[in-house]
């Protein structure tokens, strides 16, 4: 069965960096996606970032310009780096891949990101 892992969470200041990670337990064969999703209290989940196995990649407006996904469809791992962060990007974080071969749609088990001063 596969399994997520991520790492890389924590507290940070406004204006600071953290760089999310996350791999699978198992090789994934025929990514189709990667990304990142969040929620904070009261919110719904929604998708921060997302790559394609072309290489495409669409970001959330709130995070334009400020965070950058990267995916290694072969390896299984995605990374979210997180530049300028500011209050309102506290949330869990959940990376997720979903692949046409199986048609599988697998999930993190969430990291905490909270900036705060």
């Amino acid at each position: 069965q596969v399994q997520l892992v991520e790492s890389g969470g924590g507290l940070v200041q406004p204006g600071g960096t953290l760089r999310l990670s996350c791999a699978a337990s198992t090789a994934i064969i025929g990514i189709h996606t990667m990304a990142w999703y969040r929620q904070a209290p009261a919110h719904e989940r929604e998708l921060v970032a997302q790559t394609w196995n072309d290489g495409t990649t669409t970001y959330a407006d709130s995070v334009k310009g400020r965070f950058t996904i990267s995916g290694d469809t072969a390896g299984g791992t995605v990374s979210l780096q997180m530049n300028s962060l500011k209050p309102e990007d506290t949330a869990v974080y959940y990376c997720n891949i979903r692949d046409w071969y199986r048609g599988g749609d697998y999930w993190g088990q969430g990291t905490q990101v909270t900036v705060s001063s």
